[in-house]
Parts: structure tokens; sequence; C-alpha cells
């Protein structure tokens, strides 16, 4: 390269922080092209196969109940540790996609979770289970921040919010299919079939990730690594850009250093604090309900079949509610609508809690929240994204659903407890109405300069 064109290279990029940002406001100011909505697609199919892959174990419980004579509290014990695992992802591996690449830890992590879904089809042990069920959640962990920082680096700002919410809903269309796949096969089959399905699923997407899957040009420009250029050029011929003739200024070591103290600076650390704590207590909510309905309606006497015929309404409604809040997030701010999405959550379970009703009316509920807890809890991913610059994005989401873990793991593990202490279902939904609406203060308060497109 000759230095006449390095000059007129530099020259378009003379102020440091505009050539540290170029390369996202290329992509944030133009429309999406073929190949970011391809990884955004490719988001939605691997957040669908891990809601098969962590869900599939709430479908399954009741069978598991029986053949290993396990008690309420046993159970809440399964459906926690896989969320304990989903906390120690997202707050311990996540974060190291900002140094090795998103692409790399999406690999990493799917692997290990289509090798613990694979080995539990053939266990015949509850503390095995539970070891697994761990590493099904570190896998899975490792992977929701990193899709949702993917998602958001290869969206454009008009869809951004959209997009980030669309790769959520791939989690309960994962959860509904596996409902209607367990119905059939588990009465036929028994309940390894459902693991095997869903360990195979995710065993396919391994070479579907190492084709499709490119490496964000945040992170290229950011970290460097060896055909750095050559790489970003390839990307950004896909996307339609003329190619760079030389890297980006790189950002040095102390920009670059990525630590935790990092979310609690001055400007940030009121809203990581009001966004942990909207996260955590959605979660806690959110994974009681998908954890337990198809084991609660089948201790209140609904057959098997049709017991996991409410699971599967409870993640249609997810759905929908998934898709609503990203669209609706373009034109109210994701405080206001994730404080409007809880509020409604907290008002349908506190009904669900109080009325007589036949089947239809049940299932009528249950898919209306769904619709709000699901759809209000996926508003916190495009709203952590907004919160923390790209930087320390991968982080910033990691933590936050970390800390949420927390409120995810003891839920479950708690309404077992109380279920076995006696406590009726109609207290319990009470009970677990209330961290709803706390949710959606917290988000509310959350400042709503963070949600402006910039």
């Amino acid at each position: 390269m000759t230095q006449e064109s390095q000059n007129t290279s530099m020259s378009k990029q003379d102020n440091p922080d505009e050539n540290q940002n170029h390369l996202h406001r290329l992509v944030a100011d133009s429309p999406m092209s073929t190949i970011q909505v391809i990884v955004v697609v490719m988001c939605f199919i691997l957040n669908m196969i891990d809601g098969m892959d962590i869900l599939v174990v709430s479908f399954t419980a009741t069978k598991l109940e029986t053949e290993w004579g396990l008690s309420k509290t046993e159970l809440g014990y399964i459906f926690s540790v896989g969320l304990i695992g989903m906390m120690i992802g997202c707050l311990l591996l996540a974060p190291i996609a900002d140094k090795i690449g998103r692409a790399k830890m999406i690999m990493f992590s799917m692997s290990l979770v289509a090798i613990s879904m694979l080995t539990t089809a053939v266990i015949d042990s509850y503390g095995l289970m539970l070891i697994l069920r761990l590493m099904t959640g570190i896998g899975i962990g490792c992977l929701l921040p990193t899709m949702a920082a993917m998602a958001t680096e290869f969206s454009n700002d008009k869809r951004r919010d959209f997009n980030v919410a669309f790769f959520q809903a791939g989690w309960p269309i994962g959860a509904i299919l596996t409902g209607l796949f367990v119905s059939w096969v588990v009465p036929l089959y028994g309940w390894r079939a459902a693991y095997l399905m869903a360990g195979c699923f995710s065993l396919a997407m391994i070479p579907l990730i190492y084709f499709f899957m490119p490496e964000s040009l945040e992170f290229l420009a950011k970290k460097q690594p060896k055909n750095a250029l050559k790489m970003i050029n390839i990307l950004l011929k896909s996307m339609g850009h003329a190619a760079l003739e030389i890297l980006p200024e790189k950002p040095n070591k102390k920009t670059a250093s990525i630590q935790v103290t990092a979310l609690f600076s001055n400007n940030l650390k009121l809203s990581t604090l009001l966004l942990w704590s909207g996260v955590f207590f959605s979660f806690m909510t959110l994974y009681t309900l998908i954890s337990w309905i198809p084991n609660i309606a089948t201790t209140t006497g609904m057959p098997f079949e049709l017991a996991t015929y409410a699971g599967t309404v409870l993640n249609l409604g997810a759905f929908a509610g998934t898709v609503g809040i990203g669209y609706l997030a373009a034109h109210m701010g994701l405080n206001r609508l994730i404080f409007l999405y809880m509020t409604g959550g907290f008002i349908l379970m506190s009904l669900y809690a109080n009325l007589n009703m036949g089947y239809f009316i049940m299932f009528l509920l249950i898919l209306l929240i769904g619709f709000t807890v699901q759809g209000g809890m996926t508003g916190f991913y495009p709203a952590a994204a907004r919160v923390y610059p790209l930087n320390i994005r991968t982080t910033g989401i990691g933590w936050a659903m970390g800390i949420g873990r927390t409120g995810a793991i003891a839920g479950p593990a708690l309404f077992g407890i109380i279920f076995d202490a006696g406590v009726s279902i109609q207290m319990l939904f009470i009970i677990f109405s209330v961290p709803l609406f706390i949710a959606g203060i917290n988000a509310f308060l959350i400042p709503s300069s963070f949600f402006k497109n910039n």
C-alpha cells in the first residue's frame, strides 16, 4: 500500500473516536443486507434449539418424578441446577467472547450443549442428571448474551430492538415444538427420546455455525486478530460496502480492558442496578412458570398430554409477546413498555389464582400470562444492549442476565419447597406474581435517554 493511499484512508477518520466507531456507524446507518439477516436468523434458530434443550426437562418432569420417585423439592432442584449453569455461563464464560470472538464462543457453547444433552438420553441416575443439567445450563448461559451481542452488532439502528427481540422469540418456539413432540413421543418411547431429539438438533447446528456465522465487525476492528483486515473486507463486501485500505485505529490496552467495574461508572451505576434488579425478579417468575406449569397441571388431575399442551400454550403466548415487544419498541420507550407488560402479567396471574374456571378460560389465561411475562422479560435484552456501549456490551448483557439467573434459580426451587410445605397452588400464583410488578417498576425507572436511537 502506498503512503498516498494510507493518507487518503486516514484522512477520512482523523478523529480517534470517529475512527474507532467507523464500522459501527457504517452498519448502524445502512439498510440490512442479506448476510446481516442471515446472522439474525441464525441467532433465532440457535435460541430455538436452546429453548428445546433447557425446557425439555419441564415437559418430562412428571415422567421423571414417577420413574425415579422424586419429591417436588427434588424436582425443583433439577429445574434450578440448569439455571445455576446458565448463571455460571453468563457471568464467567460469556464475557470471554469479548476477548476470543463471538463466533468461537457460540461454537464452543453449542458443542457443550450437544454433548450434555445426548449423554442425558442414556443415564439412569438423579445425581448424573443434576451434573448434566448443569453442563447444559453453562452452555446455554454462554450462548444467550453472545447471541444478543451478535444480533445487536449485525443490526442497523432502525431494526436493532426488533432483531434482538426476534432472536429471543426462538426460545418459546423451541419450547412449543418440544411440547408438541413430547406429548407424542414420550408416551410411546419414554422421556429419554425427548433428550435424544434435542441433542441431535444441537449437534446438527455445529457445522451450520461454522459455515454461516461470521465474526462480528466490531470485534474484528477492536481486537484485530490475524487476517483481521481481510475478514473485515470480506464482510463489508457481503454487506454491500467498500473495502478498507487499512485497519481502523486499534483501541489502546487501557481502553480495551473490560472490567465489571465499568458497568458501575458514574453514568451507568443506577441503570445497572435497576437492570439487574428488574431481570432478577422477571426471571424469578418466568422460570417458575415455564418449569412448573405442566407438572402443576398433572398434579391437579389433568391428563399428561393435555398438561403438556398447557406448557405449549404458555410458550405460544410467550412467542407472541416476544415478537410484540420487538414491534412495539419502535413506537414506545422500552422502559415504559416493559412496565406495561410486567404489570399486565401481575394482574393476569392474580386473576388466575382467584377464578374458578374451566379448561378454556384456564388455557386463555395461561396464553396471556405467557404473552406478558415472556414479552416483558425479553424487553430486558434490547434494554441491556441499549444501556451499555459496544466495548462492554457482551459483558454488560452477560452480567445482567447472569444476575437475573439467580432469580431464575431461586424461583423454581422455592416453588417446589413451598409446594411440599402444603401451600395451595392459588396462593403460590399470588406470591409469584408480585416479582413481576417489582420488575416493571425497575424497568420504568431506567433513564429514557438510553432508549433513543443513536
